[in-house]
């Protein structure tokens, strides 16, 4: 099965924010580092403090940010740094956040090595806060960074404030570099909700009505009573509806309105549409209405995706669509697009490393071009690939009549049945289509391995190793088809069985594509078992693809003579 791309972000924070020239030179180390991407630079006069945002998989952005921690030790002298924020190293936090594919604690893991990694090899001592903290207090930012650089030759000489890695008496290098904090928190979405009101004091009302923090209790419980106090003299706080949200009110001249301003720390305990939903109910308890939502910054694709099911799912209306069509939902369902358009293409991080991604795709050609690139002389695309471009279509017309069925009048009751039928036809298509180009590209590894020199012995074991582990992958491939396209007849029996009768002859069409696909791949693991050496793992190869194949014939027939049998 296909899995998702794992993707995190890291936004290192540098004690420069003056010297354009140190602040560039810290930014090419990051972008010469194959597949990551920059996404924001912004150095700060005030502060004397740059904060760099960038992207990519996780060995990517570990490795990129330990080259801008060495850079930033080469040029920044914490020695002549002045600035209004709290600072304690050239390089003061970098945080790791996990977009896609990867859990915090797997975050936190890769922070605690990174932070080694820089001690061992910049010596550069390191502290490791929030998820990735060592000790509990240490979760804090503040606690590991408390006394800032000046507290540095003090904190060095005690052992239980000593960093986490690198502990070692404070010297010159240390009075030049700082010290440095890495940590792991989750993905912050910075969001405001559009009012159909001017008034600051409303929006303030309803972001006090929903941020976690709430609003100070008074007195007799009026709005205007004096604020009650706990023993310790401490105000007492009447919490808001939202878990893991900070908001305030503002007036927006730009637009004429007042926003409520929220930061959303986690969106596993407070997701935005359910955010947008509670806004929009305090909001009405007030007498004023959201009328839209702007996101600032960026924001993971997954963060659409559950809003649009979860609207969809609220209309009663199936899942199983593509996941552009689940992401207009969401833009539409929570007024994305009110202020100005909102182009899912640069506002989701997958979308944007997808687009720097120049490889060409297979499935991202026209039906004519996908057909044309097939006749053309070269033997890839061939039978493997077409194999799973039918198992694709197969999957996709089982989940168009499972939509078609979810919709249907007078089937209101089972729209959440047909709903998940048409959830898994869209993930076998997707496993599909990911293996049109899989397949394609196993052939081009084989291609690639004949292709290595062979004019010494160690040369041409080597050539014939690659060759080797090439046509296995080649075997394996197909198999992957075989086995996806296979648990689609599931899905096209149901819905030859109990879907919409209008559409039985589509239920029909798909069990015989996916049987097409199914013996198509078949061949495909045949032929390329038959160049492997390792003759046990060959003839295990195709004795599985030849079992899936005879249960494929015999799913097909039954699916077809219940087809025929409802026309």
């Amino acid at each position: 099965m296909e899995q998702v791309k794992r993707i995190i972000e890291c936004v290192p924070n540098f004690s420069e924010g003056r010297n354009m020239e140190t602040i560039h030179a810290i930014q090419d180390v990051i972008t010469a580092c194959k597949g990551v991407k920059l996404l924001d630079v912004d150095p700060g006069d005030a502060t004397n403090r740059t904060v760099v945002t960038f992207v990519g998989e996780p060995e990517a952005v570990c490795e990129a940010a330990f080259r801008a921690v060495e850079r930033a030790a080469q040029l920044i002298d914490m020695r002549q740094h002045h600035g209004a924020h709290p600072r304690m190293g050239a390089t003061d936090v970098l945080p790791l956040i996990p977009v896609a594919g990867i859990t915090l604690e797997e975050c936190a893991e890769l922070a605690r090595r990174l932070a080694q990694r820089i001690a061992d090899n910049l010596h550069i001592p390191t502290y490791c806060y929030e998820a990735a903290a060592r000790k509990p207090e240490r979760k804090n930012l503040a606690v590991c960074r408390a006394g800032e650089y000046e507290a540095l030759p003090e904190k060095l000489a005690d052992p239980d404030k000593a960093p986490d890695f690198g502990a070692r008496p404070y010297d010159d290098d240390v009075a030049r570099t700082g010290c440095t904090a890495v940590g792991a928190r989750d993905f912050l979405i910075a969001v405001n909700y559009n009012l159909n009101t001017t008034s600051t004091r409303r929006a303030n009302a309803i972001a006090f009505d929903v941020r976690e923090k709430g609003r100070p209790m008074r007195e007799g419980g009026l709005l205007t009573g004096k604020p009650l106090k706990d023993e310790q003299g401490r105000t007492i706080m009447q919490p808001g509806t939202l878990k893991c949200t900070k908001a305030i009110g503002w007036y927006i001249d730009e637009y004429g309105i007042a926003q409520v301003s929220m930061n959303m720390t986690n969106l596993q305990v407070t997701p935005l549409h359910k955010a947008f939903e509670e806004v929009c109910r305090c909001a009405q308890n007030r007498g004023v209405r959201v009328t839209g939502t702007e996101i600032v910054g960026l924001i993971p694709k997954k963060t659409l995706i559950d809003a649009g099911r979860y609207f969809l799912e609220k209309q009663q209306r199936s899942t199983g669509i593509p996941e552009s069509d689940i992401i207009k939902i969401a833009v539409k369902s929570m007024g994305l697009d009110d202020l100005k358009p909102f182009k899912p293409e640069e506002k989701v991080i997958e979308f944007l490393l997808e687009a720097d991604d120049k490889q060409r795709r297979l499935v991202d050609l026209s039906i004519r071009g996908f057909a044309e690139e097939t006749s053309r002389e070269s033997p890839a695309p061939g039978g493997g690939t077409i194999s799973a471009y039918m198992g694709a279509l197969a999957a996709a017309l089982g989940a168009m009549v499972a939509n078609l069925s979810a919709g249907k009048q007078g089937w209101d009751d089972r729209w959440q049945e047909f709903s998940n039928w048409a959830d898994r036809g869209q993930q076998l298509m997707e496993r599909l289509l990911h293996l049109v180009d899989e397949d394609t590209q196993a052939f081009n590894r084989i291609m690639n391995a004949f292709g290595m020199p062979k004019g010494t012995d160690e040369e041409k074991r080597l050539r014939s190793d690659a060759i080797q582990a090439a046509t296995l992958y080649a075997t394996e491939i197909p198999l992957q088809t075989m086995k996806a396209s296979y648990e689609t007849f599931e899905l096209c029996r149901m819905m030859a069985q109990q879907g919409n009768p209008n559409s039985v002859s589509d239920a029909g069409v798909g069990a015989l594509a996916a049987r097409a696909a199914v013996r198509g791949a078949c061949l495909n693991v045949k032929i390329n078992a038959a160049s492997l050496k390792d003759r046990q793992t060959a003839n295990a190869l195709v004795a599985e693809a030849e079992r899936i194949a005879a249960e494929a014939d015999q799913a097909e027939r039954e699916i077809t003579q219940t087809v025929e049998s409802l026309i």
